[in-house]
């Protein structure tokens, strides 16, 4: 919600090469904005920021496009995933909501735009998540080794890619990433983020809160599993507080809630993550050295590196994936992965917004 991030990818056989990479900020009355939409919000709010983050998507596409001396005519397609207002991956009513008008995006750009990625792997019985393993699967399958890409965004999602072609990728999000530190930080010092977790650090873990938070059903539920903003949220935390009967400063709440992270991340891998003994982190929390460093003390026998030591910006790749997602959805090929996602078939991800 704080950014816009923008990818300008080429595309040839099996190469997916980065051409430009920006963040678009997005203002502070918007970010607030969006930040506060939950299920009481009315229709007519929802349906302003639509058109509100259509418009900036298709800016912020203008806007690269422009940057790399190229016109719209040149580029094939854009993939936006949108705004995640709503993600329902449990019962007869599962669904995903992004905002994000890609009508707008089209008519703006004249580009044909994909949008709706998550819908139709819901509909096929997945849980529409996550969808970054296919373009993890394309860029870091290894026929040598067994590895893990673990993404830390707002949640946290592993992607185990077997060096044997013939085992099938798996994956699923093993819980929150950042979206508790950051919310947590902006509400006590109106930060975006804890900048390297120091914050954090100033704090002291208390292990009987901890089990509190790692008394939540999701972690114990195996895959495949997905989850979102709309469950670990800054209202989760205040819940497990009130269930909590020890005052805690909010520092040592903020060490616990990254130690949170970091053990269910630990855990799953451990868990699933086979015989891979490569960890390879993109999202932002690559950039968090406290979750790297706690990373590494709790799985000490796994080689722990950034994917840009692969040539990947770890903040870039979500973008990206998005474009492989678009480019598939153009080609009319699959763009899920039914080992990750729980679906029953291989799907055509994604609706074309195109005026012709």
């Amino acid at each position: 919600m704080d950014a816009v991030d923008c990818a300008l990818v080429q595309y040839s056989g099996d190469l997916f090469t980065l051409v430009e990479y920006q963040q678009y900020p997005v203002l502070q009355d918007i970010h607030s904005e969006l930040k506060s939409v939950n299920k009481n919000t009315n229709m007519e709010t929802v349906s302003r920021l639509d058109a509100i983050l259509g418009r900036l998507f298709a800016n912020a596409a203008l806007d690269i496009i422009s940057k790399c001396n190229l016109t719209p005519d040149q580029i094939t397609a854009i993939g936006s995933h949108g705004q995640t207002i709503l993600h329902r991956s449990e019962g007869p009513e599962a669904t995903s909501l992004q905002i994000g008008d890609p009508n707008l995006i089209n008519q703006m750009t004249g580009i044909p735009t994909v949008a709706d990625f998550r819908r139709m792997d819901m509909a096929a019985g997945g849980k529409g998540a996550p969808l970054a393993p296919v373009f993890h699967e394309l860029v870091f399958r290894n026929p040598e080794e067994d590895r893990v890409i673990l993404n830390i965004g707002g949640m946290a999602n592993i992607t185990v890619l077997p060096f044997d072609p013939a085992i099938p990728v798996t994956g699923f999000d093993t819980g929150p990433g950042n979206v508790l530190m950051d919310e947590w930080v902006n509400r006590h010092l109106q930060q975006a983020m804890d900048k390297d977790g120091a914050w954090a650090a100033s704090g002291n873990l208390d292990t009987a809160f901890l089990d509190t938070l790692l008394a939540d059903n999701y972690f114990n539920v195996a895959p495949p599993k997905s989850t979102g903003r709309d469950y670990f949220n800054i209202e989760w935390l205040d819940e497990k507080l009130e269930e909590y009967s020890e005052a805690l400063s909010p520092e040592d709440i903020q060490a616990s809630v990254a130690e949170l992270t970091v053990r269910t991340i630990s855990d799953a891998i451990c868990k699933y993550g086979g015989q891979a003994r490569m960890i390879i982190v993109c999202g932002g929390g690559a950039h968090n050295l406290l979750i790297m460093q706690s990373l590494q003390q709790h799985l000490p026998d796994y080689k722990i590196t950034s994917s840009k030591d692969y040539g990947f910006d770890p903040d870039a790749i979500e973008a990206m994936t998005f474009a492989l997602l678009a480019q598939r959805r153009m080609e009319n090929l699959p763009g899920n992965i039914p080992n990750v996602t729980g679906a029953s078939r291989d799907c055509v991800l994604g609706a074309i917004y195109s005026s012709g």
